[in-house]
């Protein structure tokens, strides 16, 4: 029960600071909203919004909790990080809590994607969109709790340029704007070597009503699988660094 109490505590006290800081939360879903009003009206087949819409959420969680490491880096700075050392709390719990935290600013932003494509004429299936949102908030506890790992193991300064420059391609790969049947053949087999590719084919199957194919199951599998191995990372690289 301590851990739990533990991780909520952390959980709850990131979360107050993120709800505080508004204006990222909205500018985090800025660009993606962008695309949608953009790229959007491009599309001339029926069902447009359920194509796109996965891809853009993509690219949120990628964005979002692939980025969650600056919090850990503003800690470590401003000397929060060093105090909470000191303090018996489980490590573990202190990065649950900090990851949780960022999972759930994560599902408020594709809420608000999800609410604009509504707005512009989407029609996904409501139990479609929720099997999603579940796929994408596992996606980012994964996410979040790698991207902690890997600021406390390099230079902070150069956190941001490294992590910006690589998730760029990934969301590029994961076939987030267009599907990847229709990239070259070389492209497409980079693409398929990616695991976010099958978490975005898995999602446009949920919001066409698909839900017992091989794709949502591959897209489930590779999802959960992804989220276990960066909690474990996360876990020891955050217990190795604050020991």
């Amino acid at each position: 029960m301590n851990a739990i109490r533990e991780t909520w505590l952390v959980f709850r006290h990131n979360t107050r600071i993120a709800l505080r800081q508004k204006a990222g939360i909205v500018f985090g879903v800025l660009q993606p909203l962008l695309y949608l009003v953009l790229f959007g009206p491009l599309f001339a087949t029926i069902g447009t919004w359920e194509t796109l819409l996965p891809g853009l959420l993509a690219q949120v969680a990628l964005f979002s909790a692939g980025l969650a490491g600056f919090g850990i880096v503003f800690d470590a700075r401003s000397g929060v990080l060093e105090r909470l050392r000191v303090t018996p709390a489980r490590r573990t719990a202190l990065l649950l809590g900090r990851v949780l935290s960022s999972s759930l600013t994560l599902l408020v932003q594709s809420v608000m994607l999800l609410g604009a494509g509504y707005a512009f004429g989407m029609r996904a299936p409501l139990p479609g969109v929720l099997a999603g949102l579940v796929l994408m908030a596992l996606l980012g506890v994964g996410l979040a709790a790698l991207s902690n790992a890997i600021a406390l193991t390099m230079d902070p300064d150069a956190f941001a340029p490294i992590m910006t420059t690589g998730v760029v391609p990934l969301v590029l790969l994961s076939g987030a704007f267009l599907p990847m049947s229709m990239a070259p053949a070389w492209l497409d087999a980079i693409s398929r070597a990616t695991p976010f590719r099958y978490v975005v084919e898995a999602v446009r199957d949920l919001f066409a009503g698909r839900y017992a194919t091989w794709t949502v199951a591959a897209g489930a599998a590779v999802t959960a699988g992804l989220t276990v191995a960066c909690v474990v990372v996360g876990t020891r690289v955050f217990n190795r660094e604050n020991a």
